[in-house]
């Protein structure tokens, strides 16, 4: 036993041997210690070990061999997940890399749209009506009316690549002049193409058949618009509110992102037409042929900015110069005598055209809840004289004004709003561009149920000119008609 326990303290002492300061301070500074001591009989019986140290030690190492070929394999399969994931990155990595380096064909990357309007409108004349009722927007509205598709869109749009983007919407319920009783034409409203100079779209060109920047009213898409119909005073002076031509826009990145809150947030914007925008147009009206050898001129400044509380408000100002010519029908001057063509026409040599220029302002304080729009025109442009003999240059004015309320639920929304609709003077998209005389109250409610879905109902107070040339001996055209109108429309987007 006494030689177990000196090999003990051999090997613990080999384990921790100390250096020579140790040894030397513990020489100077501990007792010594008997040996006999270190060999003195244990009182505790110590268990008898059969076994050697490097015995035990090889035993372990052999335990510890037999593992290793589990080992090995698990780092194998480890080796072979690390391979197999690395490899995935690298195939994932790499189909990002030809994504990016394959573009698309532009055929890819345009979006179909569209929407549809119907209508139904019932008129009462009042006793002392001079003519029935007649709506220069609206061919439901007149004798032996009923149903009627508005509109029926259908818009492909999206961009070509970085600098080039293309819009097409034809109408697939366009009336053709001449046709009394055929209607639902397919017929061009826009096509054209953005052209941007830079990456950032703050500088374009537009060229082809598109909106002209005359009116905000005018450039807001009818799918938004609360009336059923646009005002006469801003909207008889661009025909369909389109032309043919070429426009530059400018409009700064902030300008974009306002535009761009206006419509998410469904205010029922105008779009974006610039911040200031200048053009030529052939001046006639959209799918309308060119009579003359004369470009209309127009510019416009809009300037939208929020105020407390993040209200949107915008100003604007457009003008435009040119020369128009007016087609004819016959008519008998002032109802006495045959039917004839006035003077100053088409027909009757006049297509030179005549002087068309107006300048107008736009105020709109965007419906959060409560909002007004107004816009105010005056200018010259063509119109039939008082004896209904020629179409001479006349003076012109007009405007509206209207109150906005905006309701909004979880999924549903509620609009009423109230127009006031005034002009004064040469109506020139119509044959003999008759001098006319407009005075309106409207009134009504949009209930937009889904975003797929709104219904219109409306009531209209006017005193307004029939349009509508009679070509009979001894009958007068363009008299008055006073009375109401109650209009309802449904509209469904896709």
């Amino acid at each position: 036993m006494k030689r177990l326990a000196f090999a003990a303290l051999l090997l613990v002492s080999s384990a921790v041997r100390p250096n020579a300061a140790q040894v030397h301070a513990q020489e100077t500074s501990a007792p010594a210690v008997p040996v006999s001591v270190l060999f003195q009989e244990s009182e505790v019986p110590l268990t008898p070990v059969t076994t050697s140290l490097g015995e035990r030690l090889q035993a372990l190492e052999e335990e510890a061999m037999g593992y290793q070929p589990a080992l090995s394999e698990q780092a194998k399969r480890i080796e072979k997940i690390e391979a197999l994931l690395k490899a995935a990155k690298e195939k994932e990595e790499q189909k990002k890399a030809d994504d990016a380096k394959k573009e698309k064909k532009w055929f890819e990357k345009l979006a179909f749209r569209g929407y549809t309007q119907i209508r139904i409108n019932e008129a009462f004349e009042d006793d002392d009506s001079l003519a029935p009722a007649q709506y220069v927007a609206d061919s439901s509205i007149g004798e032996n009316q009923n149903f009627l598709i508005r509109r029926a869109r259908l818009i492909l749009s999206g961009d070509v690549n970085e600098h080039v983007s293309i819009y097409l919407q034809p109408d697939f319920a366009a009336n053709v002049p001449g046709s009394p009783d055929v209607n639902q034409f397919v017929q061009i409203r826009d096509f054209y193409a953005d052209l941007y100079v830079d990456k950032e779209r703050e500088f374009r060109f537009r060229v082809g058949q598109s909106k002209i920047p005359y009116g905000w009213e005018n450039l807001q898409s009818s799918q938004n618009r609360l009336p059923l119909d646009r005002n006469d005073a801003m909207n008889n002076g661009t025909r369909n509110e389109r032309d043919l031509g070429v426009f530059f826009y400018y409009t700064p990145q902030d300008v974009q992102e306002l535009f761009k809150e206006i419509n998410d947030t469904g205010l029922k914007g105008s779009g974006n037409y610039g911040l200031f925008g200048i053009g030529v147009y052939n001046g006639q009206g959209g799918s309308f042929r060119e009579q003359n050898d004369n470009l209309h001129l127009i510019s416009r400044l809009a300037l939208p900015f929020e105020i407390g509380d993040g209200q949107i408000v915008e100003f604007g100002v457009q003008g435009y110069i040119g020369k128009y010519t007016v087609l004819s029908s016959a008519i008998s001057p002032l109802g006495v005598g045959p039917a004839v063509r006035p003077l100053g026409t088409l027909e009757t040599d006049g297509r030179d055209g005549i002087h068309d220029k107006r300048l107008a302002w736009t105020f709109v304080y965007y419906p959060q809840p409560f909002g007004f729009q107004s816009e105010w025109t005056i200018g010259q442009g063509p119109g039939l004289n008082d004896a209904q003999t020629e179409v001479i240059d006349r003076a012109l004015s007009g405007g509206y004004a209207m109150v906005i309320y905006r309701w909004k639920g979880e999924k549903q929304e509620v609009l009423p709003f109230a127009r006031w609709n005034y002009y004064t003077g040469g109506y020139k998209s119509e044959r003999n561009s008759p001098y006319s005389e407009i005075k309106e109250w409207e009134t009504g409610v949009e209930w937009q149920i889904n975003k797929n879905l709104e219904l219109v109902s409306m009531y209209t107070l006017t005193d307004r000119t029939n349009t509508q040339a009679i070509s009979t001996a001894d009958t007068r055209s363009y008299q008055q008609f006073q009375g109401g109108l109650l209009r309802f429309h449904v509209q469904f987007s896709y």
